[in-house]
């Protein structure tokens, strides 16, 4: 029997093209459903930092945008919820769209579904499952190594598809990223206790570089993600790049790009 076909895109935005990585996810959800056709994302944003929809109501935003803007980070304010991410060049972005009716998977059996391909891709290192409570974006399937958190997955879902996002710190300074949203959120919280944002410790956060001691590349990292997708499907490299230039879902693409600039209006 002939495997299921698994298309790939992989995408590195420009800053002023940071919108697009989330309305490309929105499309793409609707392209899942309508092809029937299993997608795998590969993305990449320089230097922002991705807003949940939670952290809105900190009581002080502008002073924690302040300090982002400080460090020369662009601020996207993503259509989920949970808390502050950071993207960078080091950072790379994992997003697998499944058609799938809402009762194929629970929420619980699509995260460990990604966990585990996480897990095939570094199977030499002890890769977990479980909240890492002082990282920043703290979730229950946050993955960590030893302690250390180095993903965190977020899901969507539609009547007829799903999408499982995961972001991977790969290599870069992880201490720095952490460090950057501590200091946003101790500005955004101007001395308030408030625990639905996490007082964060670079300690318990780390990188894939960094955990298996050796360097190791973003496109590395994709090709282990390749080699995983592989024992189950056949990929397909091409065909997704000529279905997005279609009329059809750059009108998709249109319309969740403008809903994500009305989003961005609540940051001012």
């Amino acid at each position: 029997m002939a495997q299921p076909t698994l298309a790939t895109l992989t995408q590195y935005y420009q800053p002023e093209e940071k919108l697009d990585s989330f309305a490309t996810m929105n499309a793409l959800l609707w392209l899942t459903a309508e092809q029937q056709q299993p997608i795998v994302h590969y993305w990449q944003l320089p230097q922002t930092v991705i807003l949940g929809l939670r952290d809105q109501q900190l009581p002080a935003l502008s002073a924690g945008l302040h300090t982002l803007a400080q460090a020369d980070y662009h601020v996207l304010l993503r259509n989920s919820g949970g808390l502050a991410v950071v993207a960078d060049r080091g950072v790379l972005n994992v997003s697998l769209f499944l058609p799938a009716h809402r009762n194929d998977y629970t929420i619980e059996a699509a995260y460990q579904l990604m966990t585990t391909y996480v897990q095939a891709a570094w199977p030499t290192l002890p890769i977990v499952a479980g909240e890492i409570k002082r990282s920043y974006c703290p979730g229950d399937y946050d993955l960590s190594i030893h302690g250390q958190k180095i993903a965190g997955m977020s899901q969507r879902r539609t009547e007829n598809a799903l999408v499982v996002m995961l972001y991977i710190s790969i290599n870069g300074n992880q201490d720095q990223r952490s460090q950057l949203i501590h200091h946003f959120y101790t500005a955004g919280l101007a001395g308030q206790q408030d625990d639905r944002f996490p007082d964060i410790d670079p300690q318990v956060m780390t990188t894939i570089s960094a955990a298996q001691g050796s360097a190791l590349t973003i496109d590395q990292a994709i090709d282990r993600f390749n080699a995983v997708w592989q024992q189950s499907y056949q990929l397909d490299h091409h065909h997704l790049k000529k279905l997005i230039e279609e009329p059809e879902f750059q009108a998709h693409l249109t319309h969740a790009y403008h809903d994500m600039q009305r989003r961005q209006a609540r940051l001012h």
